[in-house]
């Protein structure tokens, strides 16, 4: 059996470090310490050379469960769908009227913080609600 391994689940990005606390909010995520030797994460990017600044954010699941975010800052835009997407898991175990209440109540705190709602995905037995972040890429709350 081959050893199971870590990962980091990497964003392209304008702004990392605001689509990072986005995220944060999203997944219940904290922004890691700092390296030794800087008191703030702004300090370790006052360090850098001035092209290298605000180039790169991350955070990370406090229980140390979940995968690391990274995101970096790219020159081009979001241009087509995702090949890749998040689904964030809030109506796990629950069906019906019960599982839909679960994900309209999650998407309805997540557009305040600049979530877009796309669309409702239904049927009798699943449900999921796919949205975009600040930025444009899509996940779906599940």
């Amino acid at each position: 059996m081959a050893p199971i391994r870590q990962f980091q689940v990497t964003f392209d990005c304008a702004e990392p470090e605001r689509l990072a606390l986005f995220w944060c909010e999203v997944l219940g995520y904290v922004v890691p310490p700092p390296p030794p030797g800087f008191a703030t994460w702004g300090e370790v990017d006052r360090a850098l050379p001035p092209e290298e600044r605000g180039a790169r954010f991350a955070c990370v699941d406090p229980t140390g469960a979940g995968p690391r975010l990274f995101f970096q800052r790219v020159p081009e835009g979001k241009v087509v769908k995702n090949r890749l997407h998040l689904d964030v898991r809030v109506g796990t175990g629950l069906v019906g009227e019960e599982r839909l209440a679960a994900l309209e109540a999650e998407c309805a705190r997540l557009v305040p913080l600049g979530a877009v709602r796309v669309r409702l995905l239904h049927d009798d037995n699943h449900s999921c609600i796919v949205m975009q972040d600040i930025e444009g890429n899509e996940f779906c709350l599940d």
